[in-house]
């Protein structure tokens, strides 16, 4: 039964496919040109002619559906992240380039989060606890991606992504579309997106002002129960897809929630994933491409239906080779 290419890819308990992989990527406001992200190789803050560009190579390389993350500039940020939500505001211009380019050819999805536009780096509002510590206000936070969601909407987003992990926001999110008349856009929630040292490059990316950390609202790593309890809410709240990120450090997780949810399951291969990849493949250490479809194949084993990767491309012309 492994004799041959042919005879293992007929017996292979998983397959992976090009549709199942959502890209992620960044549009910068106040760039010429595109840069690329030092500790993210090959991935690129865009410009917004440059980001159409890209989604032409990776729609022609069979991905169709892409993840959008705004930069703005750090004059642009303040402490609610109003820009989040104004029609002229970087993300929302990136999220209505690609819609006009391609219409529903590519799934756009849209980022949101308060916390690349807040000039404190947090996830949400921040206000003074009764003992007069600074802390991420929940209830503060939700009108605030309220109004985020239904300004990527009116952009032309097919999907919005609340990555906040604030308590309410897939339902406070869902109400303020279906009353804003966007009861089709879809909602994929971060579910259970641990507190995890494995978002480190990502903070280069999109420029993170952020002092501190979010151990206060994202989840612990210790735990397991507590993200399957997060995942029922935000299904019984709305959620159209869960998502369980980091990925390959959290598989045990990502397992469990595809046991038990009735919706689709994704899985984020974040940055230092992705780096560590890169990191070990330019030196030799490991073969960049097995090594790279090997982590592929274990997320879609533990039970992922959408991968979101840097290597979504990459993967997917690997697998058009095959």
């Amino acid at each position: 039964m492994r004799t041959t290419p042919a005879m293992r890819q007929l017996v292979a308990e998983t397959q992976l496919s090009a549709s199942d992989f959502i890209l992620p990527m960044f549009v910068a406001d106040g760039i010429e040109a595109p840069r690329e992200i030092p500790s993210m190789p090959g991935q690129y803050q865009h410009t917004v002619d440059s980001l159409k560009k890209k989604v032409h190579e990776v729609l022609e390389a069979g991905v169709r559906c892409v993840d959008l993350f705004g930069v703005p500039r750090a004059e642009d940020k303040d402490a609610t992240g109003s820009v989040a939500w104004d029609p002229e505001g970087i993300l929302n211009r990136g999220v209505a380039a690609l819609r006009e380019e391609f219409g529903d050819d590519v799934l756009v999805m849209a980022d949101t989060c308060l916390d690349e536009f807040t000039d404190h780096g947090h996830c949400g509002a921040l206000s003074a606890d009764r003992f007069g510590r600074t802390v991420v206000d929940n209830d503060a936070t939700l009108p605030l991606y309220r109004a985020m969601a239904v300004a990527q909407a009116e952009a032309g987003a097919h999907i919005v992504s609340p990555s906040g992990m604030m308590d309410g926001q897939i339902l406070a999110i869902r109400e303020a579309l279906d009353s804003a008349g966007f009861t089709d856009v879809a909602i994929m929630a971060y579910s259970a997106k641990y507190a995890s040292a494995f978002f480190g490059p990502f903070r280069d990316a999109v420029g993170s002002s952020l002092q501190g950390d979010r151990r206060t609202y994202q989840q612990d790593p210790a735990n397991i129960r507590e993200s399957l309890l997060e995942v029922e809410l935000d299904i019984e709240e709305g959620a159209d897809f869960v998502m369980v990120k980091p990925a390959l450090p959290y598989l045990d997780v990502l397992s469990e929630v595809a046991q038990v949810s009735p919706v689709p399951v994704a899985a984020y291969q974040v940055s230092g994933e992705y780096a560590m990849i890169q990191a070990a493949g330019q030196n030799g250490w490991v073969d960049l491409d097995r090594v790279m479809m090997e982590s592929l194949v274990a997320i879609k084993r533990a039970g992922a239906d959408q991968i979101l990767t840097y290597f979504a491309e990459d993967a997917a012309r690997a697998l058009a080779r095959a």
